[in-house]
């Protein structure tokens, strides 16, 4: 195993420490592994969170136009229930507070449990669960879809009804109206280390990749052999629109990297999907080519499309400043 850290149980303080002292304007809170906003504004607070190795998510989305707190669990362990009530402690302004949920299981338990803790202390919180991930009914880690690489795209316009001004009731419907309308696929092409454990939690070949692999490792749909990024834009966006056609429609577009993949070959795969895409008659209002929900150093990619309308357009484009995305 090799890796740029200390000890193995110490990456995720010693990575939030790091993420702070990089970005001032983010406040570390330690024991609870929760980042949040040094500088509150009177409105409805975002919270999200999840597992550690899937950085930038979620801590890189916290600043203004996005989350307003962020709690991590253990490597893709979901964080404990007392940390995610620090994280609603500060989000919350009286406005009340929205929880973006990926479909994980520990992390829907968790997530419940804090928010019934909030209600003790008389915050009022709502929930969203995002179920992206097209690619299996159910994992290893799920029961129905998982949430990935949409997630962000959640935190964008849920964060920007927030900044409006928009009542609880208000930006939890952006929330699901986004979930409604927005589906991803992906694809590995190597395993992950986890720092704990020092050996890949999964093998493919040399020669090997299995398309629809979840972001800790989950089984995908199939094993097969290497392929081009025009056949692999091929196979994964047709498995988004087997599962919602939008032909005709506008969309905004994320070319997601799993952690080891280089830009160059995500942006390569960004040509093949925008020609794929053209094809059928759908338009591209915005692309987002990075890493945005990774496996640690998985190799791979995922890509993510979000029905848009003039709504949902409008907060896409509205301001944000977070480390992870600028807008």
């Amino acid at each position: 195993m090799k890796k740029i850290i200390n000890d193995p149980n110490d990456v995720v303080s010693e990575m939030l420490q790091g993420l702070v002292k990089a970005h001032p304007q983010l406040v570390y809170f330690d024991e609870v592994e929760v980042i949040a906003k040094k500088d509150k504004a009177e409105k409805v607070g975002l919270v999200s969170g999840g597992g550690s190795g899937h950085e930038p998510a979620h801590a890189g989305y916290v600043g203004k136009g996005m989350l307003d707190a962020a709690v991590a669990g253990n490597v893709f362990a979901s964080p404990s229930p007392d940390r995610v009530l620090k994280g609603i402690q500060e989000a919350n302004t009286g406005k009340g507070v929205l929880l973006i949920i990926k479909n994980y299981s520990g992390d829907i338990m968790n997530f419940d449990m804090a928010q019934e803790l909030a209600g003790m202390e008389g915050i009022k919180v709502e929930t969203v669960v995002v179920r992206d991930d097209v690619a299996v009914e159910d994992s290893t880690h799920s029961t129905g879809r998982r949430g990935i690489a949409g997630t962000v795209f959640v935190h964008k316009l849920a964060g920007a009804k927030a900044e409006t001004g928009a009542t609880l009731d208000e930006v939890k419907r952006v929330a699901e109206k986004t979930i409604a309308n927005v589906r991803s696929m992906g694809m590995a092409m190597s395993p992950c280390v986890l720092p704990g454990v020092g050996k890949p939690g999964f093998l493919l070949g040399e020669n090997e990749i299995e398309i629809g692999m979840g972001i800790h490792g989950e089984p995908g749909v199939e094993k097969t052999s290497i392929k081009t990024a025009a056949e692999l834009a091929e196979i994964l966006c047709d498995k988004i629109l087997a599962d919602y056609d939008v032909t005709g429609n506008e969309v905004a577009l994320m070319v997601n990297g799993l952690g080891a993949t280089p830009l160059m070959e995500l942006y390569i795969l960004n040509n093949e999907v925008e020609k794929k895409l053209s094809k059928h008659n759908i338009k591209i209002y915005k692309i987002f080519v990075g890493n945005y929900m990774t496996s640690l150093e998985m190799a791979g990619c995922s890509i993510t499309l979000l029905k848009l309308d003039e709504e949902l357009k409008e907060l896409l484009d509205a301001k944000c400043d977070t480390p992870a995305m600028k807008v």
